[in-house]
């Protein structure tokens, strides 16, 4: 049997679209997977090889579901990325017009990349929210909801017609996929990467968000995104989800993940990969005294300072 990737599914989401655009999916058995939880559980538990599950949306920001399972539990490491344009139709069971319409569903990410064309079309109808669009699209066809919010190209799998197509709130909405596995040696850098971890503070105290920023900031690196999640030690307890440009062979990197081990009081590292659609010759130089050549002079200075050979 070939290596397994699981994944958010059913059969027919956006999940599997993107999965399907990586080149080694055709030698892998792609399993779907009733949530996210369950498929990074099947990398943990060892059923899969991989998982690859959403992490963040453009309209609405980090999968607070997947950002969770990534900082809770037993570790894991974002291998690859793929960023995947979004457009809903509204799936129907044939014969079904628009006021006939009384519940929709769709995955909770799905609601703020429609909620004024449903607001326009349907200010009526009741949402209902299902574990993955192509879910949803699975319970229209058994009768429980009247409509659902999904790809179109999921219609011909669960026996429904696209009502309407190309809904978006926003125009050219994408969500970012991740590829997640067993912590191993990262990838060697490509020199258009991402690097993603997750930090707790020692204390609560002032400028203490300000002293976590800071440790990139001095060191010139980017950051591309940054959210709070509740630990679940009580209110205002909060850890911090955060993508940097670059990889951890980096010199920059490397020492503000070094400054940042030193003074929180837990640094989870999710990975060093691939930017997605993004090359080498996009990617800005760095600031100046940041190179990595930068780095080992400086370096290079100090020790001949403690040799007397300055």
């Amino acid at each position: 049997m070939p290596a397994s990737y699981a994944y958010l599914g059913p059969e027919g989401t956006f999940t599997e679209v993107a999965l399907r655009t990586l080149p080694e999916s055709a030698t892998r058995q792609l399993i779907p997977y009733v949530s996210v939880q369950s498929a990074l559980d099947a990398v943990r538990t060892g059923e899969a090889e991989a998982a690859f599950v959403p992490i963040e949306n453009s309209v609405e920001g980090g999968i607070t579901t997947t950002l969770d399972e990534l900082v809770a539990g037993t570790p894991l490491m974002i291998y690859r990325e793929v960023l995947l344009s979004i457009t809903f139709a509204l799936l129907v069971r044939p014969g079904t017009k628009l006021a006939d319409i009384k519940t929709v569903s769709a995955h909770p990410a799905a609601q703020p990349q429609v909620r004024n064309w449903l607001k326009a079309n349907l200010p009526e109808a009741a949402w209902e929210s299902a574990a993955s669009n192509a879910d949803a699209a699975r319970l229209v066809q058994e009768g429980r909801y009247d409509a659902a919010f999904a790809g179109e190209f999921a219609a011909a799998r669960y026996g429904l017609t696209a009502l309407e197509t190309e809904i978006h709130d926003a125009e050219n909405a994408q969500t970012r996929f991740v590829l997640v596995g067993r912590p191993a040696r990262p990838a060697a850098p490509t020199g258009a990467d991402k690097t993603s971890v997750v930090l707790w503070q020692r204390d609560d105290h002032p400028g203490g968000l300000r002293d976590l920023l800071g440790e990139f900031a001095t060191r010139g690196v980017n950051l591309m995104l940054l959210q709070s999640r509740p630990t679940g030690a009580g209110i205002g307890n909060y850890c911090f989800c955060i993508d940097a440009e670059g990889h951890i062979s980096d010199r920059r990197m490397a020492e503000a993940l070094m400054g940042l081990k030193r003074i929180c009081r837990e640094v989870r590292f999710l990975g060093s990969y691939p930017r997605a659609e993004v090359s080498v010759a996009d990617v800005a130089a760095p600031l100046p005294g940041t190179s990595d050549g930068e780095f080992v002079a400086a370096a290079d200075w100090v020790a001949r300072c403690q040799d007397g050979r300055f």
